[in-house]
């Protein structure tokens, strides 16, 4: 991924309109428009192919939460094993800490855990002794980040292990002890996550910082979630590896595509913020907890990720032009990726009201956090297990555990 630097004050300005959900949004449906216009080289969209995705979906939704009381989708749904909400236990070991204490060393597990999450590859196992679990890719990743923040080896003070600010340690050998890497478990991206963790140390010290950040621009108790992608977007920006640089300002998950034309220096680009949108989503649980009312919670789209686009291709909703696409593997910074995961940002928007009307809901009591929870993620995954022995993505992505 090589990086790309524009240097000039309209560069600056401009960059700073893409780090949001709403430019998320935007570019996405602007793809998805020139798509069903037969205009994109990759790709074409079969609307008519969404209601058997949202069939699925609904019928997912249904199989994993009968009540239909689902959480929003977050890396604190990878913390709870076989019923035991390993979080809970491990802050009631450790009793006594105020509700901002807890809520910074939320923010340190939930930030270095889903940077930490860009895909295991299908190979990869995690042995959890305290449970006697058996886990792979986001819930073994997601329990391995625990038990490796928990130990304390994250944490600068040996008084206190429920920190992140000891990060300048973190090395690829660290994270493979951690993570029970081996020539029979292998782990793709080691290299990238140690140094996205050390990135992250330098740009903000320690990630717990931010919920001071979050928790100050609340008014009146109330903090819409757009903006806690903004002061994500704002503090990590500078830890991406080899990203677009506008003006100074790292775009981050923002990548080139030739059909978005504009007059201006964002002219190609497509932000997606995968990462960064799923850490949102996983900070408002956290915020809640300490008091914090948080609103407007799809105004965060969905996430630009393989089991989301998974569904999408599994179902017939997005097709390649190419068959021959599906047998070679594809650079994440290629339009035909990039494409793919603007689409599939653009066809959730198009999914969650027919999954709604399908279980019954509001989009006030259902919002985008609990469909894609319930949901199209799961979906996604279901559907690829039935279609490919490993239940890996229909689209080989070449990455550098950074992005997926």
């Amino acid at each position: 991924m090589a990086s790309v630097t524009t240097e000039t004050p309209a560069a600056g300005a401009a960059a700073k309109a893409l780090l949001s959900a709403a430019a998320v949004r935007e570019r996405a449906h602007e793809l998805l428009a020139i798509a069903l216009a037969d205009g994109l080289g990759d790709w074409r969209v079969d609307l008519e192919r969404l209601a058997a995705a949202a069939d699925l979906t609904s019928t997912v939704v249904r199989d994993n939460y009968p009540d239909l009381k689902v959480p929003f989708h977050a890396r604190w749904r990878h913390f709870a094993v076989d019923g035991r909400d390993l979080w809970a236990e491990r802050l009631a070991a450790s009793p006594g800490r105020s509700a901002v204490e807890t809520g910074r060393a939320a923010f340190d597990l939930a930030i270095t855990s889903v940077l930490l999450d860009a895909g295991a590859g299908p190979a990869w196992r995690y042995e959890d002794a305290a449970t006697g679990t058996s886990l792979s890719r986001s819930e073994g990743l997601g329990v391995a980040s625990l038990r490796l923040f928990e130990s304390g080896a994250l944490s600068a003070d040996a008084a206190d292990p429920l920190r992140a600010d000891g990060l300048a340690r973190v090395d690829a050998a660290m994270l493979g002890r951690a993570f029970q890497v081996a020539d029979g478990n292998p782990l793709v991206g080691l290299e990238g996550r140690a140094a996205l963790l050390r990135r992250l140390g330098e740009v903000v010290g320690r990630p717990g910082v931010l919920f001071d950040r979050m928790a100050a621009r609340a008014e009146g108790d109330r903090l819409p979630a757009p903006v806690i992608l903004e002061v994500l977007l704002d503090a990590l920006g500078p830890i991406w590896p080899g990203r677009i640089s506008l003006g100074g300002v790292s775009l981050g998950d923002c990548w080139r595509h030739p059909a978005i034309k504009r007059d201006d220096p964002t002219d190609g680009l497509v932000p997606l913020h995968k990462l960064s949108q799923w850490m949102a989503y996983s900070l408002i649980e956290p915020l809640q907890a300490a008091g914090v009312e948080v609103v407007d919670i799809d105004g965060l789209t969905g996430l630009a990720e393989y089991r989301n686009g998974g569904l999408f291709v599994d179902t017939g909703v997005l097709l390649l032009k190419d068959p021959s696409d599906l047998d070679r593997a594809h650079p994440v910074d290629g339009p035909l990726v990039v494409g793919w995961r603007a689409l599939t940002v653009a066809v959730l928007d198009r999914l969650a009201p027919l999954v709604r009307e399908r279980l019954g809901v509001a989009a006030e009591d259902f919002p985008l956090a609990r469909v894609l929870e319930g949901g199209s993620w799961a979906a996604g995954r279901r559907i690829a297990r039935e279609r490919r022995p490993d239940g890996g993505p229909p689209i080989a992505v070449i990455s550098d555990g950074t992005v997926f």
